[in-house]
């Protein structure tokens, strides 16, 4: 075979393998229209208890840390701030709307190790369960990059359990 018929054949290869991709994507994107993730600022008179800058990873099927679901604006990874407040979470993901999620909509916080493709030291991701707009529990995996997992974990904990006030506390 001569150069250019091995590099015609490549050519070929590289073009069936990104077709290949591309069909997957929208089959994705289709079986996953139904699920939103709620857009939208933090409501007025919500107080920031903390914010964390970092990485968001992925979000994926409730309890199924390698099936990835494309939702509008949480398809792909992309640097992110958490912004925890006293109303519920905000994530700002670059180039995409806010997405705010109030504390009722928050399912569960817990520490991780995998999720998608990333894998890191033990409990070094934080997974944050939430609802959907249709009620669908979801799991969004984040890195935080200037504190540890398990103080993101705690901050959106504590917005979650009702605080006890008064001398008996």
């Amino acid at each position: 075979m001569t150069q250019q018929g091995a590099l015609l054949v490549m050519i070929a290869v590289a073009a069936v393998l990104l077709a290949l991709l591309v069909w997957g994507w929208s089959r994705r994107v289709r079986r996953d229209q139904g699920l939103t993730a709620p857009q939208g600022e933090i409501p007025a008179g919500g107080a920031v208890t903390a914010v964390f800058p970092g990485l968001y990873v992925a979000t994926t099927k409730h309890r199924e840390p390698l099936e990835r679901l494309a939702i509008g604006g949480l398809g792909f990874r992309s640097k992110a701030d958490v912004t925890v407040t006293d109303r519920g979470v905000a994530i700002d993901l670059t180039g995409q709307p806010r997405v705010f999620l109030a504390a009722e909509r928050i399912a569960g916080v817990a520490q991780a190790t995998v999720a998608i493709d990333r894998v890191v030291e033990p409990d070094g991701l934080v997974r944050l369960e939430w609802r959907t707009d249709g009620g669908t529990v979801v799991d969004s995996y984040f890195r935080p990059q200037e504190a540890s997992a398990r103080a993101l974990a705690d901050a959106i904990a504590d917005i979650l359990t009702p605080t006890t006030t008064g001398p008996d506390a």
